[in-house]
């Protein structure tokens, strides 16, 4: 595999990746990964992937998902390209072996954890953001010292087809493989063995990864999703919560993982923040937000449709959007008022631009909805009380949370990014991404002199009087 044709892999009806696995792996087990100088080789290859290419990634963006340029840029290429910088001026400190205090048990001697790369790591990424999810992760498993097989998603095309022709030219050949393909190929890959597993994508699917990882107990990073809800309390600031949430809400058109999927609103100031929300949606979209050119696309009919079947089966009162074209995969930015609680709409991710308005009496309700619910991958609360933020946060379980915002805490490099429960596990970003690459090995250094006598039979007599009294 040293040449961009062998790295970059497609099959037939009945793939098989046994030998593409095993040529990775043998790169692997040559030691080629370990080296600093390796890893960071890598790493500048991404970075100068993105800026040679920066036009191509942000068209093939735009074409997937009809996304404006300033989202296609920003949200993929740019935080991809300042996450890997990131990674690349502190990885060799995290590689560093860690001494250890060795206690009084192991003196004379000392004790150090060496971070081990894992091996061969298999990335899964969704279509949602393509580069981004594909390239962080691969960034964090290189970084750790370790090779990689990636399979971007079929579901959004000309990404795939970009970064499946580009890696091979700047990325190890032999350490690094795409695969391209849909369902059969991403089941395939399954069957292989692999030392880590990294899926970013639905709950669903993460079980079956996680079924097929289980077959060979191999660990996983599972980045998933859920019903992140938004908590609009009675003292918060209307105006800025409303464009913040329809920002991002409606950003990428509400196909972001930790997007608010719906809004719970104190009754005393619900009408004044519906009426907020809708002319946000105005003031952002305009009064035809088909010929919007701020407003992406839905990746495929077949989720257009699903969208519009939330829509028509979710009951409340559409206060403004619900229009939509499939030919163009067009759906308006839809907000919906206490809809019916028991419809899919409330009771499955929406992952779309359609946004439920749901009026609780109370603090102590919003938590109690959020709790009775699967642990969301986000939870956004709005307000200006910090007694009542750090209420919110103590009583609810969420993989990230931000405070009189929504999705910003994606970006600081230092926080893990991740999910609990069924939103995922594991979690990635800065240190997180290298430890989740990373086994850390416990090693215990002792000199062959003095040997203690105390470790060995016969026992009894002055070694159990002293045993017990070092565990008193």
């Amino acid at each position: 595999m040293t040449d961009t044709a062998a790295a970059t892999a497609t099959t037939g009806s009945n793939p098989s990746f046994t030998e593409l696995v095993d040529g990775v792996r043998e790169t692997f087990n040559s030691g080629r990964t370990r080296p600093m100088a390796w890893r960071r080789r890598q790493l500048e290859g991404l970075i100068k992937m993105m800026k040679v290419h920066e036009q191509e990634f942000v068209d093939a963006i735009i074409s997937d998902l009809g996304r404006p340029v300033l989202e296609a840029f920003s949200a993929d290429i740019g935080h991809a390209r300042l996450q890997i910088k990131y990674v690349l001026k502190h990885f060799e400190q995290w590689a560093r072996t860690e001494k250890v205090n060795p206690g009084l048990l192991s003196q004379p001697g000392t004790a150090e954890i060496i971070k081990e790369p894992l091996g061969v790591a298999l990335i899964i990424a969704p279509w949602n953001y393509p580069v981004q999810l594909l390239l962080e992760p691969m960034a964090a498993a290189l970084a750790a010292g370790n090779a990689v097989v990636a399979k971007p998603s079929e579901l959004s095309p000309a990404s795939a087809s970009v970064l499946s022709r580009l890696i091979p030219q700047y990325l190890d050949n032999d350490a690094v493989v795409v695969v391209e393909g849909g369902v059969p190929e991403t089941t395939a890959l399954l069957e292989e063995q692999f030392d880590h597993i990294f899926f970013t994508g639905s709950t669903n699917v993460g079980k079956v990864v996680m079924t097929a990882a289980a077959k060979h107990l191999t660990p996983v990073t599972l980045e998933l999703g859920g019903k992140s809800p938004t908590i609009i309390a009675k003292d918060a600031d209307l105006q800025i919560a409303a464009r913040r949430v329809v920002w991002a809400k409606f950003m990428n058109a509400g196909q972001t993982c930790i997007a608010p999927d719906y809004v719970l609103v104190d009754d005393s100031v619900k009408d004044r923040f519906v009426d907020l929300v809708t002319a946000a949606v105005r003031d952002f979209f305009g009064a035809d937000p088909k010929s919007s050119p701020d407003l992406g696309r839905i990746v495929s009919p077949r989720h257009l449709d699903r969208l519009v079947g939330l829509v028509a089966g979710g009951g409340g009162t559409t206060v403004i959007g619900g229009e939509h074209d499939r030919d163009t995969k067009f759906v308006a930015p839809t907000v919906i008022v206490d809809p019916d609680l028991d419809s899919s709409l409330m009771t499955e991710e929406i992952f779309g631009p359609v946004l439920p308005i749901v009026s609780v009496s109370s603090i102590d309700d919003a938590i109690a909805f959020v709790n009775a619910r699967p642990k969301p991958l986000a939870l956004y609360i709005f307000t200006q009380s910090n007694s009542t933020a750090d209420l919110v946060l103590a009583r609810t379980s969420s993989g990230g949370a931000c405070v009189n915002h929504a999705v910003v805490h994606i970006l600081p490099d230092h926080l893990p990014f991740g999910g609990v429960g069924p939103s995922g596990m594991g979690a990635y970003h800065g240190r997180s991404g290298f430890d989740a690459f990373s086994h850390h090995k416990s090693v215990v250094r002792k000199k062959t002199r003095p040997d203690m006598p105390l470790l060995y039979a016969p026992y009894g007599g002055w070694k159990e009087k002293l045993v017990r009294f070092v565990f008193r």
